[in-house]
């Protein structure tokens, strides 16, 4: 008897450290170590008004404007409905959605072959909320942004490259570029 009382002890003192102390930890690291504010989401603003937050993504479909990945989650990025379509590579319906985003795509790039659409910018991410593209995905854009806003090449892969998030310490995660941030500096740069 004198165990099993020990054990309901250690029990609810395990319980109270992993649910109450280690999440305060994790509250408080976050509170130095995330970006925004107190560890909140980090709001982007454009002209002193908030635009969105840094970790989800948003529509963008004008050609002045680099795209991010499409949603599942709706045509809004609906954080509500954040999920993958569960849709698998043999789904006739997925393949044909995915046909579709390649022809749209296309339509705005015509200077880019079927083969070199990168598949990032036509499927989906888990989340449907992803707000990150690769740098390779921003570079197959880069002459459609330039031409829809008169400005050159370089001067928009300048931009670009200045986007650029690496990894971190170099090895963990890919390099990034948040499309949101990225387009915010587009409309800010000619001011």
């Amino acid at each position: 008897m004198k165990n099993l009382i020990k054990s309901i002890k250690l029990t609810l003192v395990f319980c109270v450290f992993l649910s109450v102390c280690y999440v305060l930890v994790l509250w408080v690291y976050a509170q130095f170590a995330a970006p925004g504010e107190g560890g909140n989401a980090e709001t982007v603003t454009l002209n002193g008004k908030v635009v969105g937050v840094a970790n989800v993504g948003q529509r963008f479909t004008q050609d002045i404007y680099f795209w991010g990945r499409p949603s599942c989650a709706g045509d809004g990025y609906d954080g509500t409905s954040s999920a993958g379509s569960n849709k698998g590579v043999t789904n006739e319906s997925y393949l044909k959605e995915v046909e579709a985003r390649i022809d749209t795509f296309l339509l705005h790039h015509p200077y880019l072959k079927r083969a070199e659409v990168p598949a990032e910018m036509v499927t989906a991410s888990a989340s449907g909320l992803d707000p990150d593209i690769t740098p390779a995905c921003a570079y197959v854009q880069i002459k459609r942004v330039a031409t829809a806003r008169g400005w050159s090449e370089e001067e928009v892969k300048a931009l670009v490259e200045s986007h650029i998030e690496r990894p971190l310490f170099g090895i963990f995660g890919p390099s990034k570029i948040n499309v949101l941030k990225l387009n915010v500096a587009l409309d800010e740069h000619k001011k």
